[in-house]
């Protein structure tokens, strides 16, 4: 291989590893064991506090019949609530309930680790440069999942 298909090659292994350890650690500070996909519904949740399951499923990028099991799951476990659209009653609006703000301040404490370990590694210089890329990086990854639905 020649130096710019190493470099493909190098990027595209660190990328994977980088995944595996980041679902590692979520893995590990999931105290409730949710899965993945209820995790980062309550995270979008939190982040846009009242949302259409239709807006949910876009900005994940799955399908409604995916997402309506999950928020049923979700439901049960009393970490969302739904109620009925003011615009259009027969949508609901989904949110937060109290229990799923308090669960994800209990993931929120162990993820701390996370930023421990960067705070650590990193000196100033290195944790600007890392926002300021992993900020594009998850801005043109979010802009080409959503581009289908625009």
């Amino acid at each position: 291989m020649q130096g710019d298909d190493l470099n493909m090659e190098h990027l595209k292994n660190i990328l994977n590893n980088l995944q595996c350890e980041l679902v590692a650690e979520r893995s590990r500070v999931n105290p409730q064991g949710i899965n993945w996909l209820q995790y980062d519904i309550l995270n979008i949740l939190r982040k846009e506090t009242k949302m259409l399951p239709s807006e949910i499923s876009i900005l994940l990028g799955i399908s409604r019949t995916k997402l309506s099991k999950s928020l049923k799951e979700l439901k049960l476990m009393d970490y969302v609530q739904q109620q009925p659209s003011k615009e259009d009653g027969r949508e609901l609006v989904t949110f937060l309930s109290k229990e799923g703000e308090e669960l994800l301040i209990e993931i929120d404490n162990g993820h701390s680790h996370l930023f421990q370990v960067a705070n650590s590694i990193f000196d100033d210089k290195e944790q600007e440069e890392f926002i300021k890329l992993s900020e594009k990086y998850i801005e043109a990854l979010k802009k080409e999942r959503l581009k289908n639905y625009e």
